[in-house]
């Protein structure tokens, strides 16, 4: 037997996984995520390829039917980016994905992932949805903004729906730094939420994989209303408190999460759930706890699978 063919049957006989990441991610910081995850699978006997998601595993034939390319042999993908059309094509074409093409589509519209969440007993900030304008040209209505700084007050948090690593996320300190935030959002998805003054620079950030709070973090910013490490933040390995784990495992299994990070704010009256990503980076709370969360993830997805 020659060694591409032993080769071949060697791949064949172990268990295979997909890792896509975003088509524009960049090492290091885009493959972090991947490499780590690899690595725990690779520990477990599991051989993994890491693919930008540029290759298009998954489009629609000229017969209306999804056809695949280079996905064949895999026996699930971890689903490491947001674009929903192609996860949403992989997963109708039967391969199985971490995170669900429905919980990472869900949350990767904060007002949609707050509207899913709501009315499930889970506290959060008091949030109205931004009203969505198709034409730039059209004049900002203003009477809308006083009504919203009504009852919101000042300072006021305006949020993009989409985005992460606290990109997009904006405070407004009076009614002309409201006007020039809505205006710069008018025609994207945005939404108004109220302010948690106790809260400012400091939130928990929490990591659950298949219904389990594996670890917690307090995140600080010394300069910053947000407290992203990403931004220059600090976190600090904390205990999960039952109230903060009910709220986590509650969101989680609404959304059909099989992993995710959960931001929660302290409010003057208890907890607040933020917002919920469904691709929350590990490496700064791996470093900061001692947790192996790629560990943790990977050992969920074989025992979900049955590898």
């Amino acid at each position: 037997m020659n060694r591409q063919r032993a080769c071949t049957l060697f791949l064949i006989e172990m268990q295979n996984a997909l890792i896509v990441v975003n088509a524009y991610a960049k090492r290091p910081d885009g493959f972090a995520q991947a490499e780590r995850l690899k690595e725990e699978f690779e520990k477990r006997g599991v051989h993994c390829d890491i693919r930008r998601n540029d290759f298009f595993p998954a489009h629609i034939d000229g017969s209306g039917d999804i056809a695949l390319r280079e996905v064949g042999g895999y026996s699930f993908c971890v689903y490491l980016d947001k674009d929903k059309y192609m996860s949403d094509l992989l997963e109708r074409s039967g391969l199985r994905l971490f995170n669900s093409h429905r919980a990472i589509r869900l949350c990767d519209d904060k007002m949609t992932c707050a509207a899913y969440l709501s009315n499930a007993g889970l506290p959060m900030p008091e949030t109205y949805a931004g009203l969505l304008c198709y034409d730039e040209g059209e004049r900002l209505k203003r009477d809308v903004l006083e009504y919203v700084a009504e009852k919101l007050g000042f300072p006021m948090i305006v949020k993009s729906c989409y985005g992460s690593l606290g990109k997009g996320v904006f405070k407004a300190d009076g009614m002309d730094e409201l006007v020039k935030i809505a205006q710069s959002l008018k025609c994207s998805p945005h939404l108004f939420q109220k302010y948690i003054a106790e809260s400012c620079g400091r939130d928990m950030r929490v990591i659950v994989i298949g219904g389990r709070c594996v670890a917690a973090m307090i995140r600080r910013s010394a300069g910053d209303f947000r407290s992203n490490l990403e931004l220059g933040g600090t976190g600090e390995a904390c205990a999960v408190p039952q109230k903060v784990e009910y709220i986590c495992k509650k969101a989680a299994e609404i959304l059909g999460l099989d992993y995710c990070g959960v931001d929660i704010l302290f409010g003057k009256d208890g907890y607040l759930l933020c917002e919920v990503n469904s691709n929350a980076f590990f490496r700064g709370i791996e470093r900061v706890t001692g947790v192996n969360v790629a560990g943790a993830y990977a050992e969920h997805i074989l025992n979900v699978t049955g590898l």
